[in-house]
């Protein structure tokens, strides 16, 4: 396992310098569930929640968060994102729903907190917007999925197809 790149050899967290790194085209997903009654999710999917599409909210939480991570984690460099998807992916089966995050860029550093923001953000606006009908839903499984790029190179979570 590697050192950890944010604590200074006087033990002081600091924002790590990476002016020297090359630019390379940096990828990561990410993912997380909202677990909630059937008749909830039968609610947003009918599109009969009372405040509006929550599925559309949702998504556009997550690509905002992602857009201000630096904003929120205090030692991430800010990064000029060239994409960021975040898709809502309904599983009635399971009564959950699967959010999915993408974000990109071509830079010196990577994006996992990106894509792990998006994903937090959007599962927690479905929370808001869902609690007036459903205050024991449960968000789980945040997780980087994969990332490319950099000097590390390629990680895909085991059991994870590309």
């Amino acid at each position: 396992m590697s050192a950890l790149t944010h604590i200074a050899s006087n033990g002081e967290a600091n924002m790590v310098d990476v002016s020297l790194k090359t630019d390379t085209v940096r990828i990561a997903r990410a993912e997380a569930y909202v677990e909630m009654a059937a008749e909830t999710l039968e609610t947003i999917l009918r599109g009969e929640h009372h405040k509006g599409d929550v599925f559309a909210t949702a998504r556009i939480a997550g690509i905002q968060a992602a857009k201000k991570t630096s904003e929120l984690i205090p030692l991430c460099h800010p990064l000029m994102l060239t994409k960021v998807s975040v898709e809502l992916v309904p599983e009635p089966k399971l009564n959950r729903v699967h959010v999915q995050t993408t974000c990109k860029l071509t830079g010196k550093t990577g994006v996992e907190m990106e894509a792990l923001t998006a994903a937090s953000v959007a599962a927690l606006t479905l929370y808001d917007m869902c609690k007036a009908i459903q205050k024991d839903m449960v968000i789980s499984g945040l997780q980087l999925v994969e990332k490319q790029g950099g000097k590390s190179g390629h990680y895909i979570k085991e059991g994870e197809n590309a």
